[in-house]
């Protein structure tokens, strides 16, 4: 779900990896559609490989997604630039209250709701693929675990 979805530093929104170019990668802004080369020094970060602090180790974006889409019933979440810092951490502890808050900011806040926020608006929120890795994850071990019962 969040493989192909970008952030670039210095650039506002969240892209969609196209392919890649002489001096960089052609993305596409999720929300313009406008597509643009970003270069290859840029900072360049996949929603995939982020996460965020908590109390037990690192939480995947994708997983905070899913707490926040949970606790949202599919709908957008609070206005991040409307949001005062006391009510975005009052937020976070009510959908991750193992968060870590000395080490997430509330800009850290702000930027995974507005993301959360536009990949929901775009209906890009698909939880379908990590539950189908899930099952077939678990069948595997029901599969391994009776057969070792049949040895």
């Amino acid at each position: 779900m969040l493989k192909d979805i970008l952030s670039i530093a210095g650039y506002s929104g969240l892209y969609k990896y196209l392919k890649k170019s002489r001096n960089g990668i052609i993305v596409e802004n999720l929300y313009t559609g406008k597509r643009m080369n970003a270069d290859a020094t840029a900072r360049i970060n996949s929603l995939e490989d982020i996460s965020i602090y908590t109390e037990q180790g690192d939480m995947e974006l994708k997983d905070v997604f899913k707490a926040i889409h949970e606790h949202e019933d599919g709908q957008k979440t609070i206005n991040p630039k409307k949001a005062g810092s006391k009510e975005l951490k009052e937020y976070f502890a009510r959908v991750i209250p193992h968060y870590d808050r000395e080490r997430v900011y509330t800009s850290d806040m702000k930027k995974i709701l507005t993301w959360y926020n536009t990949l929901q608006r775009l209906e890009m929120i698909d939880f379908s693929e990590a539950e189908d890795q899930e099952e077939e994850g678990n069948e595997g071990e029901d599969q391994q675990k009776s057969s070792e019962n049949e040895s």
